[in-house]
């Protein structure tokens, strides 16, 4: 298992500490390998994927955001040409 920031807990790390104070302490602190490494390699894989797709949704929300507005902005412009026109 590759060494990680020391700084940063992870929801994952708790929830293994909590399940088995050993089995954490055995994979973080002693390096041991995992005892289904193709288990582990798939959930990794699926956060990763999951990872990007929140990132995806959250840009989307944004261009939305920025949309909206610019259509806003145009609607009213469309509004002040007509009353001064």
């Amino acid at each position: 298992m590759a060494r990680r920031d020391r700084s940063l807990v992870r929801a994952s790390d708790l929830a293994a500490w909590t399940y088995c104070h050993r089995a954490w302490w055995l994979a973080h602190v002693r390096g041991a390998p995992h005892e289904r490494p193709e288990q582990l390699s798939r959930g990794q894989d699926r956060h990763r994927a999951h990872g990007r797709s929140v990132q995806s949704a959250h840009r989307l929300q944004q261009a939305g955001r920025l949309l909206l507005v610019a259509g806003g902005l145009l609607l009213a412009l469309a509004a002040l040409a007509r009353l001064g026109g």
